[in-house]
């Protein structure tokens, strides 16, 4: 049985998908077997015989050259862009977190390394109906995992990363480390603002990443100490 690790954001569009394709390469380069799944993902495109293209997923497929079928890397698709839980009404296709809980296990049986993305921020509602209320962060406990928290390296970032992992540590869910997304090396801020994310929180930004860059700043054995 693998390891794995669980990716989240301190919001959308912070270049969350971005990252995990570099993280997955990252292991992947190192010899290591590194895999990649995600529960549920908004936001696809239609092809020309109807089916969902999962961008999310078919990127980091394609960044970490994982040759991975779109069912084994996403156990629920659609089409609107907007939270989960409202796509999945909208669609008339609840998420079922039994499929979820057996979909992660059969990746994690596979690869040494299994990255788990999650879709938006932390708090971010996967199922709201009748039946179930479900947000991610509820799933996350329930398989245990770390976390990684992507944020952005520019102004705002101290509030937002703050709060992400406080919302963590009430949930009891360990936070293995923070990766800033669109660094710029040797701004004064943006340095101030890891400094400040670790005397406030303890955790330490672990990597950075540049925008364009094609490989992960981090040595291949400290990122693959944080997957538990």
């Amino acid at each position: 049985m693998g390891k794995a690790l669980f990716i989240t954001g301190t919001g959308t569009d912070i270049g969350k998908t971005y990252v995990t394709g570099l993280i997955v390469k990252c292991l992947r380069d190192a010899g290591k077997n590194a895999g990649y799944y995600k529960a549920a993902l908004s936001g696809a495109v239609r092809a020309e015989d109807g089916s969902l293209l999962p961008g999310d997923a078919l990127h980091v497929n394609k960044v970490a050259s994982i040759g991975e079928t779109i069912p084994n890397l996403v156990s629920y698709i659609y089409e609107e862009a907007v939270s989960p839980h409202l796509a999945a009404r909208r669609a008339n296709e609840p998420i079922d977190f039994e499929k979820v809980e057996k979909d992660y296990e059969r990746a994690l049986a596979k690869y040494d390394f299994l990255t788990m993305e999650g879709s938006g921020g932390i708090i971010c509602p996967l199922r709201w109906d009748d039946e179930r209320h479900v947000i991610l962060d509820d799933l996350v406990v329930k398989l245990g995992l770390p976390t990684l928290v992507i944020a952005d390296a520019g102004l705002g970032t101290i509030n937002a990363v703050v709060l992400t992992i406080e919302h963590l540590r009430m949930r009891n869910i360990p936070v293995a480390g923070v990766i800033f997304n669109n660094s710029h090396p040797g701004d004064f801020m943006e340095e101030d603002n890891a400094v400040m994310v670790k005397e406030l929180t303890g955790v330490d930004v672990v990597a950075y990443v540049k925008k364009g860059d094609t490989d992960l700043a981090m040595d291949a054995e400290k990122l693959a100490a944080l997957y538990k």
